[in-house]
């Protein structure tokens, strides 16, 4: 199939390193992909996917509405209950998930490329971070399609009667899914909703970010290259407030899976019960806190949080935006982490030595400063950054606060972006209440040599990661998910498949 080229335009004025930079990347179909076919918008409409190391314009891409989502719908349907995927069994599924992660490891260099181009991450995060978290989370779920089996189960109550029945449990496929994911790790989180979907047996209409939809796009070419039947994989560019909300609303589709915003999780979940109660899960946002006790290995405990906060720009729902540091250490931690912060290497997001990169739109760009400057208004001490880098592109300075108090908005609400907000505190008691003192509770993080203190922080804070003596460490067996208003349900690990199946359970007569 035909495929374009992008050759490589303009330079940033922040790096002379431009060998590093790829001079020819090959991009995807820029079309929907339903029923393994390419096809254009039913509208015709098509929107513009910018890079934002340029602000320029890479592509035009289809853009898909509420018309586009009901082809989809009936590809997926047809594919579940009729279709060739629907005689296929777990090994044979498992089969197909493996083809899949070994064609992406077979073009690592290229999504990584392309996903660099789209989103402005590091070539450096999206090679070894991203990429080797896709071709596991893949594996791992191929290696659960043909163990999904129930229970045998003794029906010996008052009614069933002694070894008069037999009863058993299976476990089904919940059906046609829609997927809808994120700008920030956009491979990654498309491995994650696919993943266990593709192993349980369901089908799937997925909406990639409008601001990153190139390696989707990719995939959905892989996944047709390593053999997935037509109508099991649907992917529709398009925007959140059209095919997005098409997807939730929509009444054949038996289950969505969000992440994103936590304003528009509660949207997702409305539309959800006012269609068809069709299953929600959702991975929302966060104000995750950092916890560095005094008799932690400060120099780890500071590398460690900086990684924590700073990795992707900041554009992490679990960030450690928030470091609380006791209070006999706090200056000594102020003056390493903003030592860090300067250290930070940020330019051409293509050179390998680089670890910082745009943010990935204007919009976001905006927020960030946004933030910086209520931090500024509200007292915070700036340490360091605050300002824009360059002058093209959408790049932020790492930027450090001191002096933070908990009722600063840079302390409430997520920032997505390279801020960092120092906090003081006094014992472990203030500290673990101020810690949960968020509508959030999606990650933490405790640094200390003392294992009691690090026991009774990951048993008394809400959050659904807890970090001890290490920041961002994920694995495709481990569960991810967030308490209160940071999400529902759990995505990773064995956790994961109980979103995409139903417990059918069965019962003999055997008298």
């Amino acid at each position: 199939m035909p495929r374009h080229t992008l050759l490589a335009r303009g330079r940033l004025g922040l790096s002379s390193a431009r060998a590093y930079s790829t001079s020819n990347i090959k991009l995807p179909q820029t079309k929907l992909l339903i029923n393994n076919e390419w096809v254009g918008a039913a509208s015709g409409k098509t929107f513009p996917t910018l890079n934002p190391q340029t602000e320029e314009e890479i592509c035009q891409v289809a853009e898909a509405d509420s018309a586009d989502v009901d082809r989809a719908v009936e590809a997926a349907t047809e594919a579940f209950y009729r279709g060739e995927w629907s005689q296929m069994g777990g090994y044979d599924r498992s089969v197909l998930m493996n083809r899949l992660a070994n064609l992406i490891e077979e073009n690592r260099e290229e999504l990584a490329h392309l996903e660099v181009l789209d989103n402005g991450k590091s070539y450096f995060e999206a090679y070894n971070v991203d990429l080797a978290l896709v071709i596991q989370c893949y594996r791992y779920y191929a290696g659960w399609a043909d163990k999904l089996h129930g229970k045998v189960i003794p029906a010996e109550g008052p009614v069933a009667g002694k070894n008069k029945h037999f009863a058993y449990t299976k476990h089904e496929p919940v059906g046609v899914v829609g997927q809808i994911i994120p700008w920030n790790f956009p491979l990654l989180m498309q491995a994650w909703k696919l993943g266990p979907a593709f192993a349980t047996g369901c089908t799937v209409v997925m909406k990639p970010a409008e601001q990153t939809p190139l390696t989707a796009l990719r995939i959905g070419e892989l996944a047709i290259e390593a053999g997935f039947p037509p109508g099991v994989l649907n992917i529709l560019p398009g925007f959140g407030t059209t095919a997005g909300k098409a997807i939730a609303y929509h009444p054949k589709i038996d289950k969505v899976a969000f992440t994103g915003s936590t304003r528009v999780g509660a949207e997702v979940m409305e539309a959800s019960a006012k269609s068809n109660l069709k299953r929600v899960t959702l991975e929302l946002g966060g104000k995750s806190p950092a916890i560095a006790f005094a008799d932690a290995d400060l120099e780890k405990a500071v590398k460690t949080a900086h990684l924590g906060l700073f990795l992707n720009q900041g554009q992490c729902c679990c960030a450690g935006s928030r470091l609380f540091v006791e209070e006999s250490v706090y200056d000594d931690v102020v003056s390493m982490s903003v030592e860090m912060a300067k250290s930070r290497k940020l330019g051409d997001s293509f050179d390998p030595d680089t670890r910082q990169g745009p943010q990935v739109s204007q919009k976001q760009f905006d927020t960030v400063m946004s933030y910086i400057d209520a931090g500024k208004s509200e007292g915070a001490r700036l340490m360091t950054g605050g300002e824009r880098f360059g002058e093209k592109g959408y790049y932020v300075q790492p930027t450090v606060f001191a002096d933070v108090t908990d009722d600063m908005k840079i302390a409430r609400e997520e920032i997505f972006g390279p801020v960092m907000s120092i906090i003081k505190f006094k014992n472990i008691d203030e500290v673990v209440r101020r810690a949960n003192n968020t509508n959030y509770g999606l990650a933490a993080a405790v640094f200390t040599s003392d294992i009691s203190k690090a026991h009774r922080i990951a048993n008394s804070v809400r959050a659904g990661s807890v970090w001890v003596n290490c920041y961002d460490v994920f694995d495709a067996a481990i569960p991810f998910g967030g308490f209160k208003q940071s999400g529902i349900g759990r995505e990773l690990g064995e956790y994961g498949l109980a979103n995409y199946l139903e417990t059918k359970s069965v019962v003999f007569n055997i008298e």
